[in-house]
């Protein structure tokens, strides 16, 4: 198979090319002009001599250029010296009539004639050398873009950009034509010396279009086993383990023999022959649209799905599977095909047939990073930015400093990102959909405590990684006790969540209720975060336990608060005290019943609540029931409900352990 562009020059150079070109120019430049304004304003209306003298004249014009080759040789200086002269006179008359005759816009068939009438000159011009037809061109041209201006802008800049093209293409005629002039040889020699040169050219592409379907033959052979390669790869990716490389040859070990030799043996004779960058670029054409369809459709699998997040796992083992699979095993094979080539660009063509694929995994994770930040993305890009720090080493084994900073500057972007989303993880990990959720009726945990803990014990267990993400800032610093940022952040995010629960606990009427609420959702905090950090960030645990024993059970003690005189009291004191004990025994169990359907943590916070319940309650009741007892004397025991094991009973069966998270 010819490469595209061999084929394009070959046909560009073909002087056959040209002279049919020539000769559709010619025809169409006949035909508009003789239907434009520009010949009526010139010559006037058409009549039958007219019609018989312009025919006879497009007639000789057409003949000129198909058989200008037989008249391409001469080169007389008093041949080329009337030629010149003729053409001058020629297209100064005409310019001089047509600017005296020409008002108002001109119509398009003048431009087209123009247009056609430069692009057959630059045709005569690629068959004969006698420098007439070059002015001509130039003459065309610059017609056309006058008559382009009268138009409008736009089309005076295509006519521009056409005009260009023109001259671009004779100059690359004339370089090509100076070849065969750099000797100063008698007109024998010099024709003699064309032809050779000639002839070595065709020779040339004839030889490297016989070779190149050679070297695709066998490429297409290499070609019959990438699906085998596809699906090993495939089990590799798909596999939960960890990847383990044992050696580089997974391709080679995948190829026939017979099919690597070929390919050395043809890509020896390209080299031999001089044809080593057609060679290299030849093996990347057929190699590089594999390996980018492999890396896109079959192991990011992203043809059909598009772009999804649940796709960061699958980005994670394919970055590995390349880089330290795929890519190794690829340039083995690299090595082998040219083992005998010396050139120092093998590893920029290696570079350049990989950078595609590497481009594609590259990509994926620019635009992830580029999505709305969140506070479930911080760790997706952390996963991301460490996989990719990882593999830096293996960009730098295999490929050229441009894929390797390529890869550097994504990964330098992640680490950026983290950074940014990190500093804004409080209030992140806040405005999630849980954070508008209504508190439960039972004081349980609200459903933003266990979203947020579960984000803050990520952030620890990617604390090392984040770390070194932050001192790379330049603004980090530390605090006099040598705190990281990290933990200051953390700290912050902390106080922050307990600002964000008072908020939400105010929902509740019950005082009691709410201060439960504060208990049980610092104590989630606290067995979610014990493995990280100390009590200190948990430090408010012992107030909210008062407040929530003032709240609730010291409105029971206040009822026993009383002074009583060891001295037997009148009956009138007696009354009072059994209408204490009545009222302190109705409210017993009313604060028993209400609070034995809120929930709590776990079974150790309820321990801990019974025993600061009791350390409050039981002194006062006791110290009660004996100031009792010597005021009614012997009957006191018919009044007593509750002794002392009974109101630690009720206590514990108002509190039910219930799993709330």
């Amino acid at each position: 198979m010819t490469p595209l562009f061999i084929q394009t020059h070959r046909w560009v150079m073909h002087t056959k090319v040209w002279r049919f070109v020539g000769f559709a120019s010619a025809i169409v430049g006949l035909l508009c002009y003789a239907l434009s304004s520009s010949f009526n304003h010139l010559f006037g209306n058409w009549n039958f001599w007219k019609i018989i003298v312009y025919t006879i004249f497009s007639f000789i014009i057409c003949l000129i250029i198909l058989f200008a080759r037989t008249w391409r040789d001469s080169r007389s200086l008093r041949f080329k010296a009337h030629s010149a002269f003729l053409v001058l006179v020629i297209t100064s008359v005409y310019s001089f009539f047509s600017d005296k005759v020409m008002n108002g816009k001109p119509d398009a068939y003048s431009s087209i004639s123009y247009a056609s009438f430069a692009l057959m000159s630059l045709s005569l011009s690629r068959q004969i050398q006698c420098g007439f037809e070059v002015d001509f061109m130039y003459f065309y041209l610059g017609c056309l873009i006058v008559q382009l201006l009268k138009f409008n802008l736009l089309l005076a800049i295509l006519g521009v950009c056409y005009t260009y093209c023109l001259i671009i293409l004779r100059f690359s005629f004339a370089c090509l034509n100076a070849t065969s002039e750099n000797h100063s040889f008698g007109p024998e020699e010099q024709l003699v010396g064309i032809q050779v040169d000639s002839q070595e050219r065709e020779h040339f592409y004839t030889e490297l279009e016989r070779l190149l379907q050679q070297f695709g033959t066998c490429m297409k052979d290499l070609h019959k086993n990438n699906s085998s390669i596809d699906k090993m790869l495939l089990e590799k990716v798909k596999g939960n383990n960890k990847l383990v490389v044992t050696d580089h040859n997974f391709i080679i070990d995948a190829i026939s023999h017979e099919t690597i030799n070929n390919l050395q043996e043809t890509a020896k004779l390209m080299v031999d022959a001089g044809f080593e960058k057609e060679c290299y670029e030849a093996y990347n054409t057929f190699r590089k649209e594999w390996l980018e369809e492999l890396l896109k459709n079959k192991l990011l699998r992203l043809g059909k799905v598009g772009f999804q997040d649940y796709l960061i796992g699958r980005w994670i083992k394919t970055s590995e599977v390349a880089l330290r699979v795929l890519f190794p095993s690829e340039r083995q094979l690299y090595n082998c095909v040219f083992s005998d080539s010396t050139s120092a660009s093998s590893d920029l063509y290696f570079s350049e047939l990989c950078r595609g694929a590497t481009i594609e995994l590259l990509n994926f994770a620019d635009s992830f990073a580029n999505r709305s930040p969140s506070a479930w993305r911080l760790f997706k890009i952390l996963n991301m930015l460490e996989t990719l720090s990882d593999l830096i080493p293996e960009f730098e084994s295999l490929f050229h400093d441009s894929l390797v900073n390529e890869a550097i500057k994504i990964k330098n972007k992640l680490g950026e990102i983290c950074r940014s989303i990190f500093m804004e993880f409080g209030d992140m990990i806040f405005l999630t959909s849980d954070a508008e959720f209504d508190c439960w009726v039972d004081g349980g945990i609200h459903p933003m405590t266990c979203a947020a803990t579960g984000y803050i014990v990520m952030a620890c267990w990617s604390r090392k990684s984040l770390e070194q993400i932050l001192r790379a800032h330049p603004l980090v610093v530390t605090d006099g006790a040598g705190t990281s940022l990290f933990y200051s952040q953390m700290e912050l995010i902390l106080e922050q969540f307990e600002r964000k629960l008072e908020t939400k606990s105010q929902a509740y009427e019950d005082p009691a209720l709410r201060y439960l609420f504060m208990i049980n959702n610092l104590r989630h905090v606290k067995c979610s975060l014990e493995t990280f950090w100390d009590d200190r960030f948990c430090i408010n645990m012992r107030k909210y336990f008062e407040l929530y024993c003032t709240s609730s059970w010291n409105k029971l003690i206040n009822f026993l608060d009383m002074n009583i005189k060891e001295s037997v009291a009148p009956i009138s004191e007696i009354d009072s005290m059994k209408d204490i004990l009545n009222l302190f025994n109705q409210k017993f169990k009313e604060m028993c019943g209400i609070q034995s359907k809120w929930r709590v943590f776990d079974e150790q916070l309820r321990k801990q609540m019974i025993m600061f319940i009791q350390s409050f309650l039981l002194p006062a009741y006791g110290n009660f029931i004996g100031m009792f007892q010597k005021v009614v004397g012997k009957n006191a025991a018919d009044y007593i409900e509750y002794e002392m094991s009974d109101i630690q009973d009720q206590l514990n069966r108002s509190f039910l352990l219930q799993d709330v998270c």
